[in-house]
């Protein structure tokens, strides 16, 4: 579904133009209505078409509430996860406190992620990538699947 790596401006009220070539799919999927959290691994924002989310959502709720390691997940994930609409040109409003934990600003990188997007600052995810070149170096760290996939 969504796939490749966008350079787009974040404007100074938080707003982000949607890639042209996610617009209709968005509008396709899930009327424009989208869900964006945060990434509990890294420093990036997480989006959702809002059919996807809510099916993750309810699996987050059924986690056991006594687990603190599914406490922390529900309470980060559900806790952040903030609903936004695609505009009549395309935008997106992110909330300052989104904005904040990915470190967004001015330059940032939107990455299809298939079932959803990932947006990051473009100065956080050009660091990150460069360390995901570095680790796929070391076999290692590769999981034994990818080991026998051919590409």
């Amino acid at each position: 579904m969504f796939r490749g790596l966008s350079a787009v401006n974040l404007d100074a009220k938080g707003r982000l133009a949607i890639p042209m070539k996610y617009r209709q799919l968005l509008v396709d999927l899930c009327a424009g209505r989208l869900v964006a959290t945060i990434d509990t691994e890294e420093r990036c924002l997480l989006i959702y078409p809002i059919d996807e989310w809510e099916v993750i959502q309810a699996k987050i709720e059924a986690l056991p509430s006594f687990n603190p390691g599914a406490r922390r997940i529900q309470r980060l994930l559900i806790g952040h996860a903030t609903d936004i609409e695609l505009d009549a040109n395309g935008r997106i409003l992110l909330s300052q406190p989104l904005r904040e934990y990915a470190q967004l600003e001015k330059e940032t990188v939107l990455l299809g992620q298939g079932k959803k997007l990932e947006l990051w600052s473009k100065d956080l995810w050009n660091s990150r990538r460069d360390e995901y070149i570095a680790e796929v170096n070391a076999p290692e760290v590769l999981p034994d699947e990818l080991l026998n996939l051919s590409l």
